[in-house]
């Protein structure tokens, strides 16, 4: 079995394939067709720097992702043949953020998005189950609190997952996650990289967001309680008003969350790199989830995935989706004008859309280097 170091995530009728040199992206447009784009792009988790290094490495993956999340879901619908934002006035705060800036006014709505979503998640996540566990034991000592909150996080997560996959529209992107697992799970197995071939590989890959979120979820439990001990019973920190511990306790939740953030990708790249019974287990949860979080594609949606997978590998050009896209439809106006006598010529006009590199529908053998380091995927 090879190793890919590609991993990606499905985006608004898509998927994105990152790998170590840039971000491509296949949607399936509104008429149907394949159109690709592709960017380079280095992450600032090089090696040999300080953000490279372990644990620290895993929180700037973490804050890319956010990032790289809102503007995929927002080029894709444009590439879809929608603009999120074009019937969004926007306000006078986002003109000034922009004017202040030297940015778009798109740019800084998607900032401004992103930001939502982490105090959204934050509030959802953190603030949320300590304030139930503070309900359930109030703020004197206890180590069951931490561990009750813990669970309480975990329940919310699943809960919100369950509840998002019942969306009509989150289905079928969480079809296209499924799909983005199945084309690397068959080229991981070397098997034929086509839609047929791809459908009888799992959607379930152990390198998907979903293990990290849960891994995020699960390592909170114990670094926080731990923390909870030695402030309660190491260090005897005491504060009488309750408001003032109550978030005292959410500080310190909110400042350990790059830790917590970092140890879990450090454990998620160690047991997606290893099979055995003890990284099996601590796999398990998370793939799961990924029942919930995937669904299972048409093979049109694994169509769209390998087109992205075979850009981002450097088989292929977004040009060449592009062209062929482009190229229908002339062929079609060209046929219909020599149906109607406009044109006579016209209707057996064949249209070059030969791709800068040539593209066989297996993906040829040591195309990417099966010792590469396998980066989480989504």
């Amino acid at each position: 079995m090879r190793r890919c170091a590609v991993g990606g995530q499905a985006v608004m009728e898509g998927v994105m394939m990152k790998s170590d040199e840039g971000i491509a992206m296949a949607v399936r447009r509104a008429d149907g067709k394949i159109v690709a784009r592709y960017d380079k792009y280095t992450s600032l988790a090089k090696k040999g720097t300080f953000l490279g290094l372990p644990v620290v490495r895993g929180v700037v993956a973490l804050f890319e992702s956010l990032s790289m999340g809102m503007r995929t879901t927002t080029e894709s619908a444009k590439m879809y043949g929608e603009d999120l934002f074009a019937d969004e006035e926007p306000t006078k705060f986002e003109k000034w953020l922009a004017k202040t800036f030297g940015k778009s006014v798109e740019s800084v709505i998607i900032g401004v998005a992103a930001v939502l979503g982490i105090l959204l998640a934050v509030g959802l996540f953190m603030f949320l189950p300590q304030l139930i566990a503070s309900l359930i034991f109030g703020e004197g000592r206890s180590v069951w609190r931490s561990l009750v909150e813990g669970v309480l996080r975990v329940g919310i997560y699943v809960g919100y997952l369950l509840a998002v996959s019942c969306i009509k529209d989150m289905r079928r992107i969480f079809m296209y996650h499924g799909a983005e697992h199945k084309t690397i799970s068959c080229y991981e197995a070397e098997d034929e990289l086509d839609p047929p071939h791809a459908m009888k590989h799992t959607r379930l890959h152990p390198r998907c967001g979903t293990n990290y979120l849960f891994l995020v979820m699960a390592i909170s439990i114990f670094v926080l309680t731990v923390v909870d001990v030695v402030f309660q019973y190491g260090l005897h920190v005491e504060i009488s008003n309750k408001l003032l511990a109550f978030l005292f306790r959410f500080g310190t939740r909110l400042l350990l969350l790059p830790l917590i953030a970092g140890l879990s990708y450090e454990v998620l790249r160690w047991a997606a790199k290893r099979d055995n019974l003890f990284t099996r287990i601590v796999r398990a949860p998370g793939m799961g989830l990924q029942y919930i979080t995937t669904k299972e594609p048409t093979e049109d949606m694994i169509e769209v995935a390998m087109a992205a997978f075979y850009i981002a590998m450097g088989e292929r050009t977004p040009e060449y989706y592009n062209n062929l896209a482009n190229a229908v439809e002339s062929a079609g106006d060209a046929g219909e004008a020599g149906e109607n006598g406009e044109n006579g010529e016209a209707a057996g006009v064949i249209v070059d859309v030969e791709p800068k590199i040539p593209a066989e529908q297996k993906l040829p053998a040591g195309a990417a280097s099966e010792n590469r380091e396998s980066g989480a995927g989504a």
